[in-house]
């Protein structure tokens, strides 16, 4: 399959929507010899911090030695990204390869009546990671869940070591309205007697995590509870880290920014110990290593300099329903905006711009309130995406910013205002949805002033 041909099929693939379910993906990977079965893996769930703590533990068993395998997801730029081998993403001919051939297994096994339905974009993606990472052999393979957990495509894995890294509402239209629902969901990727590492918090979440490792007679590790805290201290460079889990002390600084990465590099110590008790076990000089080392792109990412030009993801989800469960997820909901506006106050210089585009689905207004307060201007743009708010819905939904709201709906001349408007000695801030930064990914270094 040629290039062309490969965005065309993944293009037409995604009018099969989401599908949740472990149906299809067993079936497609059975007639492939199950490739899953030729490696071990990790497997992380969570709403929010997933893809920074499997960028992490992948660091830390990179510098352990070990040939490691990640599939993560969304991806930026290239739907390549999301499937990697020690760092680099898989070659085009291996890719185009690799599709052709699963989709001759689809077009059998529809022909022959034995799938439900075509698999979605997703299974399909999991199925040519699982294929490539046994091809090259991998060590390891650190898995991140796509959505939920129970019925996700990556859940046909038996892992040495399950992580669930938080719990908030998310994708409530498939997982439930409440955080035990949501926590019941996630908990499906917990296995008989296979240890779990969580980093949940909350009594209704942490309490279905908990029954579920006990009927399933799976060791569970608290990541910031009984066995494990967090300290951190801020400094003009920075965040300094101190982890503490089971008696041993981990003091570490991080590449990636921000507060929120400790706790997610946390998740990641706590998953590396455990890991080490049920394989060889990872010195802890290998873990601090890999920590420093392991990078993550879209995450207060710099891309420019004279102004400096950062990316940054944010994550904002609906408010539930009730004004009740309203106050109780304002605590949990919003994790990326609120991590990205606590850095901006502590650690960006002024003057501040912020070039701001996300999808109509999340809660806009919210995610205005963390952000808007602070840059001297925002800039709305557009994103090439049917479930992207056009600049004057945002406008819309963030009145009270009116007067520093100026509209440049084409990427490339809103980052030249941005520019223009932050000096050489500002900031500018690229940040709302993973589809703006994967635009900004895009484009040629001579517009960040490289």
């Amino acid at each position: 399959m040629n290039r062309a041909g490969r965005g065309d099929y993944l293009h037409n693939l995604q009018r099969f929507g989401v599908k949740l379910g472990l149906q299809n993906v067993g079936a497609v990977l059975s007639a492939c010899g199950d490739p899953q079965r030729r490696f071990p893996s990790v497997h992380v769930a969570g709403t929010n911090g997933k893809g920074s703590v499997c960028a992490m533990l992948a660091s830390i068993l990179r510098a352990d030695g070990r040939r490691v395998g990640l599939y993560t997801s969304p991806h930026l730029a290239d739907v390549r990204e999301r499937i990697r081998i020690d760092d680099r993403t898989i070659s085009e001919s291996d890719f185009d390869r690799l599709l052709g051939r699963i989709r001759n297994t689809i077009d059998r096994l529809l022909a022959a009546g034995r799938l439900e339905a075509h698999p979605t974009y997703f299974e399909v993606l999991t199925i040519l990671a699982f294929l490539h990472f046994a091809e090259c052999k991998v060590d390891i393979a650190v898995l991140e869940v796509g959505m939920g957990g129970r019925f996700d495509a990556t859940n046909i894995v038996n892992p040495l070591v399950s992580v669930i890294t938080s719990i908030s509402l998310d994708h409530r239209e498939y997982l439930g309205s409440t955080l035990s629902a949501i926590a019941f969901e996630k908990a499906g990727i917990i296995k008989p007697g296979v240890p779990v590492v969580s980093g949940v918090e909350g009594r209704a979440a942490e309490a279905v995590i908990r029954r579920q490792a006990r009927a399933l007679g799976a060791p569970l590790a608290s990541v910031f509870g009984r066995d494990g805290a967090l300290f951190a201290a801020r400094t003009a460079a920075g965040f300094r880290f101190r982890y503490e889990f089971c008696g041993e002390a981990f003091p570490f600084r991080l590449k990636l920014p921000g507060r929120h990465q400790g706790e997610n590099a946390a998740v990641a110590i706590a998953a590396a110990r455990t890991l080490g008790c049920v394989e060889l076990p990872i010195a802890r000089r290998t873990i601090l290593s890999g920590l420093a080392a392991a990078e993550w792109p879209g995450r207060l990412e710099t891309v420019g300099r004279r102004p400096i030009v950062r990316g940054f993801k944010t994550k904002a989800q609906q408010l539930p329903e009730s004004a009740q469960q309203a106050l109780k997820a304002l605590r949990r909901q919003a994790l990326h905006a609120r991590a990205l506006a606590a850095y901006v106050r502590d650690f960006v210089r002024a003057p501040l711009v912020l070039v701001f585009a996300m999808l109509k689905d999340k809660a806009v207004g919210r995610a205005a309130e963390l952000l808007f307060p602070r840059p001297e201007t925002v800039i709305l743009t557009s994103i090439p995406s049917p479930r992207a708010a056009s600049p004057e819905e945002i406008l819309k939904a963030a009145p009270r910013f009116r007067s520093k709201i100026a509209i440049e709906p084409d990427l490339r001349a809103a980052i030249a205002q941005a520019r223009r408007l932050a000096g050489p000695k500002g900031t500018v801030l690229i940040a709302g949805s993973l589809y703006l930064v994967g635009e900004v990914k895009k484009l040629p270094k001579r517009l960040f002033n490289f």
